[in-house]
C-alpha cells in the first residue's frame, strides 16, 4: 500500500513539475515605457537618487501592431474612449506638476486615454487606475481632456509608438508623440 502512495506521489510531482516548465508565449502587444528626458532611467547618477530629481514624465503602455489592419476608424473605431495601447490602460507617471495645453494637472500616476476623430483626439488623463482597456473608463475620474490635432506621418508606423521630445533648449519644455499606422498626435508638456 505504502508502493502505492509513494508511487502515486511521485506521478503527481512529475506531472506538477511538467505543468510547471509550461509557459505561455510572448504577447502579441509586448509592453514598452517611454521616458522624459528619453535618457533619465539608464543615467547612473539618476538611479540612486530620488526619482523627481532628473525625471519628469514615464509612459508605460503595449504595443499593438499594424499587422495589415485599418486601424483608425476600424480596429481603434473613432469617437469612442480608446486605452491607447492594448492590454491594460496606458499609464503616465508624471514625477513633477505638469502643464498640458494651459491646464495644470498635479504629480502622480493616470490612466492615458483618448477619443480619436478623424481630426483631432480628446487626450485624457484619469485618475481611476489598474484598468483592462478602456471598458470600465468612468468620465467623472478624468483629471484632464484636451484636444490634439491628428498629423499625418511620413511612413507608417507599425507597432503603436509613444515618444517624447524636448523642445529648443529648455528641458523643462516637451512634446508627447503618440504614433500608429499613418498617424500622429502631439501634446504639448511642460513641467
Amino acid at each position: 500500500m505504502k508502493s502505492i502512495g509513494l508511487l502515486v506521489c511521485l506521478f503527481v510531482g512529475v506531472t506538477f513539475a511538467a505543468e510547471a516548465q509550461k509557459m505561455r508565449g510572448l504577447d502579441k502587444s509586448p509592453m514598452d515605457m517611454a521616458y522624459y528626458p528619453d535618457d533619465f532611467a539608464h543615467d547612473r547618477k539618476f538611479a540612486p537618487a530620488k526619482v523627481g530629481d532628473t525625471g519628469y514624465a514615464r509612459v508605460i503602455y503595449s504595443r499593438p501592431a499594424k499587422n495589415g489592419r485599418e486601424v483608425f476608424g476600424k480596429l481603434v473605431p473613432y469617437g469612442k474612449v480608446w486605452r491607447v495601447g492594448a492590454n491594460e490602460a496606458t499609464e503616465i507617471k508624471l514625477l513633477k506638476d505638469a502643464t498640458i495645453q494651459g491646464k495644470t494637472v498635479k504629480a502622480g500616476v493616470y490612466a492615458l486615454y483618448a477619443i480619436p476623430t478623424e481630426t483631432a483626439w480628446t487626450i485624457i488623463l484619469n485618475s481611476d487606475l489598474d484598468q483592462w482597456g478602456a471598458y470600465s473608463y468612468k468620465q467623472d475620474m478624468d483629471v484632464l481632456r484636451v484636444t490634439a490635432p491628428v498629423k499625418k506621418t511620413d511612413e507608417p508606423v507599425e507597432n503603436l509608438t509613444i515618444q517624447f521630445r524636448k523642445v529648443g533648449d529648455n528641458a523643462k519644455e516637451s512634446v508627447m508623440m503618440i504614433a500608429w499606422d499613418t498617424t500622429l498626435i502631439e501634446v504639448p508638456i511642460s513641467f
